[in-house]
């Protein structure tokens, strides 16, 4: 997997370690700052990410890569019956991606995506 499916957690608090120094001075640092890369133009806050466990042999996986293949099911989702947060938990849980529906209520209004009932076409 190549590309930025293929991120893994990064915190703030783990570069502050590899570096010596206070979280905050890692923050202060990349604050206001882009990268520019074959992806696009990103926010240097954009790398430092939560992550959530996967099955215990990938390890941890990044909370964009989740957000995408969240954004994949719902694109390509039945617009006549879309599926609920619940459902939507439940294939990410049989990929591999192991959230609750909460989770999957918060990625989706982050992503600025409707529930269920917002994205039914007619």
């Amino acid at each position: 997997m190549f590309g930025e499916q293929s991120l893994r957690p990064f915190r703030l608090k783990d570069a502050a370690q590899k570096l010596s120094v206070h979280e905050s001075t890692v923050s202060r640092a990349i604050r206001d700052k882009h990268l520019q890369c074959c992806w696009g133009t990103y926010p240097l806050s954009f790398f430092f990410s939560r992550g959530i466990m996967q099955e215990e042999e990938q390890g941890q996986v990044a909370t964009f890569a989740i957000k995408q293949e969240l954004k994949r099911l719902i694109d390509e989702e039945d617009k006549k019956k879309p599926h609920n947060d619940q459902q939507l938990s439940e294939l990410l849980t049989e990929q591999g991606y192991d959230i609750s529906r909460r989770t999957v209520a918060k990625y989706r209004e982050s992503m600025g995506i409707p529930n269920s009932r917002g994205r039914k076409q007619f």
